[in-house]
């Protein structure tokens, strides 16, 4: 019995995809790892020319020769973005012509969010929710041939047939803590094309990953922007919108043993939807025992503007968090209640003081998202999220992406109903048009004009759909700046999580990240840490004077000592 894992994604990061790899090799220690990149997203010329590709195209000659590796399995499951899906659907009908006997499951991102068009693709199964405890169900009765059609959180077709199973219940934080580490370790599998898949070399991980580590702590995430494939995570289980997560414990064993396993890791990028929503003793434990046993700089990204305190970053930036990555997408009150994000601009502000507060002496400068090209925004939308970079504490970087309509979510019903054509919409993503009011987000990073001079600036900019003069050239200077800038920033910090290559290994080597690193350390006091909040059902507390109101999600309130002390009285 042969099983294989084959991922077709940007790069070979697949957070999701590691987890359930490693867990599969719980099951089966035969377990094969695959992976298909077909992206140029991290060469530094394509980057600098603003050319990020399009990924997920391949030519038949080498879906072929894909599929010849993978139809020698006895079970094959492929996970995939949908930006990868229809390469996907190619290699998974290759697969079946080869070799009819083939079990072919499908889970990853489209299928949960879409898995109406991903039943209709050459399998005999789709995931449709959390992985995990759903695929050992579905394995067991597979490899001693029972039905397994019952199968939570699976569909299955036969011929016409469809059968659509419920959901199981989401991971506890309890059961996550009991799930192994995601897959980093052990032989993989990297698609080269026209020399078929070879084991995984370290030159492999550094032109993908550079010295960086990249993984997820926490899953949930408490708003439903009508953009994110979250909101159908949240369609299928509302528990979704509460974080879960395994223990600090074993947040720091996970970076411990991936360090083990290669050495040269320098940065570690989490990339939690809600990572400052964690509760903030939670957030203690993780940075003390960070800071006593894992020592090397963090990057967190999905960072909620409502959520940012500074107690939270501040404790967190002494045990090693050099970097922020918070989602802003849009200065226009109109077009974040049209993608219903609950996070006004003000509020944006107010974080984004705080977050740049940390920058240039602790902190990387912080990146702000920022959504472009959005066929419904009018000129004052557009002016209204440049006013909003304008007025950004300095420095700062952002990262500048055209709107995407994800398949099955809100927004694409939204846009249907406006008319707007999402196939065009959503092709161009990272290659971002070189219109006025985008370069003038490219400029706002590097420097800020004098008020007088940006009222002037402001002037040519207009709405996506109005007609406009394109500037490819000028779009190319201002983006090479900014990605040097960009670098720089990096390079002052000696992090090398977004530089790709041997250069990082090179420095790594020297050991001056070690030696920079224990600078860092040596100048970080502890800052003071609070009292855990107490937190209680909102019935207990319903008479009591400011006191806040009651979470949403769980009916409970969160006091402070103070407030703590007065009930108690």
């Amino acid at each position: 019995m042969k099983v294989s894992l084959v991922s077709l994604e940007d790069g070979i990061m697949a957070c999701g995809f590691r987890k359930m790899a490693a867990y599969a090799e719980r099951l089966d220690p035969e377990t094969r790892t695959y992976f298909v990149s077909t992206d140029n997203y991290r060469s530094l010329l394509a980057a600098l020319k603003g050319d990020q590709g399009g990924g997920g195209v391949l030519t038949p000659e080498y879906v072929d020769e894909i599929a010849q590796e993978l139809a020698t399995s006895d079970l094959v499951g492929f996970s995939s973005m949908t930006g990868y899906a229809d390469l996907t659907k190619a290699v998974m009908s290759r697969v079946r012509e080869i070799s009819s006997d083939t079990t072919i499951v499908w889970g990853g991102i489209h299928p949960i969010i879409h898995p109406e068009d991903a039943i209709r693709a050459d399998v005999d199964a789709i995931c449709t929710g959390e992985g995990e405890f759903a695929f050992e169900a579905f394995f067991d009765a597979w490899k001693n041939d029972r039905d397994y059609t019952d199968t939570g959180n699976f569909w299955f077709r036969s011929g016409d047939d469809i059968i659509r199973n419920d959901f199981l219940p989401l991971q506890s934080s309890e059961e996550m803590e009991g799930l192994p580490f995601p897959k980093h370790a052990g032989t993989e599998y990297m698609y080269s094309p026209g020399h078929g898949f070879k084991p995984m070399t370290l030159n492999d991980r550094l032109t993908a990953n550079g010295l960086s580590y990249n993984t997820v702590w926490s899953i949930g995430c408490p708003f439903k922007c009508t953009y994110c494939g979250n909101t159908k995570f949240i369609a299928n289980d509302n528990n979704y919108r509460r974080l879960r997560h395994p223990s600090p414990r074993y947040a720091v064993e996970e970076i411990k043993a991936v360090r083990e396993a290669f050495p040269y890791i320098s940065t570690v990028c989490f990339h939690d939807d809600s990572f400052m929503a964690i509760a903030y003793d939670d957030l203690v434990d993780f940075a003390e025992r960070w800071h006593d046993e894992v020592g090397i700089p963090f990057a967190v990204y999905g960072v909620i503007p409502n959520y940012v305190r500074r107690d939270k970053i501040e404790v967190l930036t002494w045990a090693g968090m050099n970097r922020i990555r918070m989602g802003v997408q849009s200065g226009s009150q109109r077009i974040l209640d049209f993608y219903k994000r609950p996070s006004p601009p003000e509020k944006v502000l107010a974080a984004a003081e705080v977050t740049g507060s940390f920058a240039p002496k602790d902190h990387i400068p912080p990146a702000y998202d920022i959504i472009t090209d959005n066929p419904i925004e009018t000129r004052q939308d557009v002016v209204d999220t440049l006013e909003l970079v304008y007025n950004f504490r300095r420095p700062f970087t952002l990262n500048v992406f055209s709107l995407k309509v994800i398949p099955n979510t809100q927004l694409e019903e939204m846009m249907k109903e406006e008319g707007v054509d999402i196939e065009e919409i959503s092709s161009n993503y990272v290659n971002i048009p070189p219109r006025w009011a985008n370069l003038l987000l490219y400029l706002l990073t590097l420097w800020r004009p004098p008020r007088r001079l940006f009222d002037l600036l402001l002037k040519p900019a207009r709405a996506s759909g109005e007609p406009q003069r394109m500037h490819p050239v000028l779009g190319r200077i201002l983006r090479s700046l900014f990605m040097m800038k960009r670098g720089l920033d990096h390079l002052r910090h000696l992090d090398f999580s977004t530089i790709p290559g041997h250069s990082g290994f090179v420095v790594w080597r020297t050991g001056l990240l070690r030696y920079s690193w224990k600078r860092r350390r040596a100048r970080m006091s502890k800052p003071e840490i609070k009292k855990a909040p107490v937190r209680i059902p909102v019935g207990l507390v319903k008479d009591a004077k400011d006191v806040p109101a009651a979470n949403a999600h769980t009916g409970e309130v969160t006091l402070d000592e103070g407030q703590a002390e007065e009930l108690s009285a």
